[in-house]
């Protein structure tokens, strides 16, 4: 049995390639929309990718298993479970509780595990050649390394209504009839792991197993202990902010992502193009330093700067709908597309190497200690409800940068917007939008930190 990891460090989002050497054959779990990985790595191993699954409908990232069984031909497995409004919207083959598959000499048996979502499944892995023994769980969102999948994401982001408590009812079973009921050597390899918002407490170590959870989890006494109340109540306190694309990946990834096929490599427009796109409703994706796009911040452009955020921060703050242009050097442009796609954001119409020509003005942050001279100003602290209950600046808005886009209505025009988070990066990105979007806004240098040093 061949296996391998895949891990997105910016969703902290896990998919897996699972492969029997002897007959050539491998299936790709929870793949992300840039396949090119899997292709490469199952060429690598003389391996043909022939099934294709995944364990939920995901709610933070486009999924790639349409575009990936477009690639290769292979076979894909989704779940026929959670009722009626929860099956997939296009072609597939489905999985029961119960069901049995074969990846060449690898047995995949699916398990019907609910509670962060009504089809969520999970899938036990025995290979054969070895025993009958299982060797492995690939647990999706159901069980995490130290933690398992919050059950409130279709009330958070999907507009569900008190679904949180029936998902917590369903975890608890599914802890106590799935989970507990495999054997403690059984390897657990969940699809996310610390930084993800699909748990509070996730472990930062890729796997687990059923016995270490089992010893160790703080769900295991409740539920090995039939305390239903306890274990809902403990489960649903303290969950992270759901960011508002949540509901759209949720649409997507149910009906069908758009299969990309063979694309064009990005064009380099000019810097007359591009002014002319901007002024058409695009939007200038600028990836440069912090430091840099502050210096003279473009109009009409979004700050996403490179680095471990771009992926997230483009869920949270990027309309799929708009067309966009990256301002990034032209080595990068194709990983930064590719990036991009994780998150729905395919209209991207081609690349500025740098900024010269645009229009731009400065934004610079100004210092805490000037504060008291925004009076007038509301103060709109984008970090996440659990940052600001720990501490925040007397008379402060919370509202989570992931949840900006959706609430712009809510926010005045006639007054301005000093936005801030924990220590600036958030906040730049969060202020780009707002000052895309016309509003009159400043930001805090060094964020809630530099606030509180200064008391």
């Amino acid at each position: 049995m061949y296996f391998k990891r895949f891990y997105d460090t910016d969703l902290a989002q896990a998919s897996y390639l699972l492969g029997c050497q002897k007959t050539g054959e491998c299936l790709v779990i929870n793949p992300v929309r840039d396949i090119q990985i899997y292709l490469d790595e199952a060429r690598a191993q003389r391996l043909s990718i022939t099934h294709v699954t995944e364990t939920h409908i995901h709610a933070d990232y486009l999924s790639g298993s349409r575009e990936l069984t477009a690639a290769t031909g292979a076979r894909l497995l989704l779940s026929a479970e959670g009722g009626a409004d929860w099956q997939y919207g296009f072609d597939h083959h489905p999985l029961d509780h119960g069901d049995v598959f074969k990846i060449g000499n690898i047995k995949i048996e699916v398990r019907h595990t609910p509670g962060h979502t009504p089809e969520s499944l999970s899938f036990v892995v025995t290979d054969l050649p070895r025993g009958d023994l299982p060797v492995m769980l690939l647990s999706g969102d159901f069980v995490f390394v130290g933690d398992v999948g919050r059950p409130d994401l279709l009330d958070e982001a999907a507009g569900g209504t008190d679904t949180r408590f029936e998902g917590a009812r369903q975890m608890f079973a599914s802890l106590r009839d799935v989970f507990l009921s495999l054997p403690d050597h059984v390897q657990v390899w969940p699809a996310h792991s610390s930084g993800s918002a699909c748990g509070k407490a996730l472990g930062a170590v890729p796997g687990t197993t059923v016995g270490y959870e089992r010893a160790l989890a703080w769900w295991s006494p409740l539920v090995q202990g039939g305390d239903e109340q306890a274990f809902t109540d403990e489960l649903l306190s303290g969950q992270p902010d759901a960011p508002a694309y949540y509901a759209r990946m949720k649409r997507q990834n149910k009906g069908g992502p758009a299969v990309l096929g063979m694309v064009e490599p990005l064009p380099e427009l000019s810097v007359t193009e591009v002014r002319s796109q901007l002024k058409g409703g695009a939007r200038l994706i600028d990836t440069r330093p912090r430091a840099e796009y502050q210096r003279a911040a473009p109009t009409n452009s979004i700050h996403l700067p490179e680095g471990n955020t771009l992926e997230t921060w483009a869920g949270w703050l990027l309309d799929p709908e708009r067309e966009y242009v990256l301002l990034a050097p032209a080595e990068r442009t194709e990983a930064l597309r590719r990036r991009l796609w994780m998150v729905g954001v395919d209209r991207v119409t081609g690349f500025l190497g740098a900024a010269d020509g645009l229009p731009a003005e400065p934004a610079q942050p100004f210092p805490a200690a000037e504060l008291p001279q925004h009076a007038d100003a509301l103060i709109l602290d984008v970090r996440s409800r659990n940052e600001h209950a720990q501490g925040a600046i007397p008379g402060s808005r919370q509202l989570h940068a992931g949840r900006l886009p959706v609430a712009l209505a809510e926010l005045p025009r006639d007054r301005e917007i000093v936005v801030h988070c924990q220590s600036g990066a958030r906040s730049a990105a969060a202020a780009s939008l707002l000052r895309a979007e016309g509003f009159s806004v400043s930001e805090l240098a060094g964020g809630y930190e530099a606030w509180a040093a200064a008391q």
